[in-house]
């Protein structure tokens, strides 16, 4: 059986987690490839350290030894992508800077073959990568990148071909998710919620990737670009984290028998593409309303085959390290699709004004004519009221919410400005505006 050689660029958690995988399942892999896989060459900065915990011969690292500089590390890289003998290389170092660009770039220019989870350089290189890796007769893996052990990459470059797919979105951070069914589930504060993601491990020390909604941008990001042809780096998406949810949002939400999650959105009308990241309100009759912990789920509705939901396991170290042997298999049997993708021009709509159902939630003094003052600035906008929810207070303070028929956020944002000038003083800052998937 002819051998199909493979350099590991990184061998943290991923990477380990990738090593492990070859190592043990190596019969099967070779199987499903029809070639002899093998772990030839490695670099990391601590071979060592590595080298124990992804249970492989320290032999395979290039200068192996306790910890190697920058400059060291670097020179290993050129070894590797020297070697004739490579066919391909996963990169799991991280990061979205020039020297990890270059490196892209350069294995693909080097004749090999690429994969990697690197869904931060993915989203801010764009086309640029895919034509480097079309011109050079080579492939690009990155399932890993998106959603981890969920084939969403796999759906959409073979499954869904033959299909129009006219909307995504779905729940892409397990992070962000694993906090929020938890404020939802047992009441606490996202600071508590948040607490004890990190002490699990769902959350990083700085979580702030996960929380702000910049991860889960970039995998929507790559997403947009696989599904409608536009190239990632033009696409610009409004973005709004979850750090600003409290335990009086989660209970709104309970009252209109939905539930708050971070989501991804795109949907395409025509010409034009609307996309975002933001909090969300989730009717319980929607699927992805009951997914809970770290879990990632995406939702795809196509013109032809109607709805599809993916589900699955979005981080970890053998999840991902699953979907990068999926890559690296597929690609050692001859298959080159994922670096083919039909570019298009596709309008990028402000998601100001897509029309939604939002729901209002507002903090005002307690006093009489604030729920009418509301009321009127968003009729004034031509925005019909589907129910007013019951007040919680708040000491001298009062929140309430407003659940609107079909309306666009520009005309959300322009009724609460009106508000303030109907009842001056006595709206807070604080407003949410929550639109509703039902």
């Amino acid at each position: 059986m002819e051998n199909y050689n493979i350099a590991l660029l990184g061998c943290g958690t991923v990477g380990s987690g990738t090593a492990k995988i070859i190592s043990e399942f190596s019969a099967a892999l070779s199987e499903r490839s029809g070639k002899k896989i093998n772990i030839s060459k490695i670099v990391d900065l601590r071979p060592m350290a590595a080298a124990k915990k992804a249970g492989v011969d320290i032999s395979l690292f290039v200068n192996p030894k306790e910890e190697l500089s920058k400059e060291e590390a670097s020179a290993a890289i050129k070894e590797v992508l020297a070697d004739k003998s490579i066919d391909l290389v996963v990169e799991t170092i991280g990061g979205d800077g020039d020297y990890i660009k270059n490196i892209h770039e350069s294995v693909l220019k080097a004749g090999k073959n690429l994969v990697t989870a690197n869904k931060s350089l993915l989203a801010k290189t764009g086309k640029s990568l895919f034509e480097t890796a079309k011109e050079n007769n080579k492939s690009i893996g990155f399932e890993a990148a998106v959603c981890g052990a969920i084939p969403i990459i796999k759906g959409l470059t073979e499954c869904f071909t033959g299909d129009d797919i006219l909307s995504v979105y779905g729940i892409m951070n397990g992070t962000s998710n694993f906090i929020l069914s938890n404020m939802s589930s047992r009441g606490i504060s996202f600071e508590e919620a948040l607490k004890e993601a990190q002490r699990l491990g769902y959350a990083e020390a700085d979580p702030s990737l996960d929380i702000n909604g910049g991860d889960a941008a970039n995998k929507l990001k790559i997403l947009i670009q696989m599904i409608y042809g536009v190239d990632a780096r033009s696409i610009t998406i409004g973005v709004n984290g979850i750090d600003v949810i409290k335990p009086v949002d989660v209970a709104f939400a309970k009252q209109i028998n939905s539930v708050i999650k971070l989501i991804c959105y795109a949907k395409r009308e025509g010409n034009k593409l609307y996309a975002a990241v933001r909090p969300m309100m989730l009717h319980k009759d929607i699927f992805l309303a009951d997914i809970n912990g770290a879990t990632n789920a995406v939702r795809l509705i196509n013109k032809y085959s109607g709805e599809n939901i993916l589900v699955g396991q979005g981080a970890g170290m053998e999840e991902t390290g699953s979907a990068i042997v999926s890559d690296i298999v597929k690609i050692a049997r001859g298959d080159k699709q994922r670096s083919s993708i039909a570019w298009q021009e596709c309008e990028i709509k402000p998601f100001e004004e897509h029309a939604m159902n939002f729901n209002i939630i507002l903090k005002s003094k307690d006093m009489p004519g604030v729920t009418g003052a509301a009321a009127k600035a968003i009729g004034d906008e031509n925005v019909n009221i589907f129910t007013i929810g019951p007040n919680f207070h708040e000491g001298e303070f009062a929140y309430f919410s407003i659940v609107t028929e079909t309306a666009t956020l520009n005309q959300i944002n322009r009724a609460v400005a009106k508000m303030r000038e109907l009842k001056p003083g006595a709206f807070e800052k604080d407003v949410k505006v929550f639109p509703i998937i039902k």
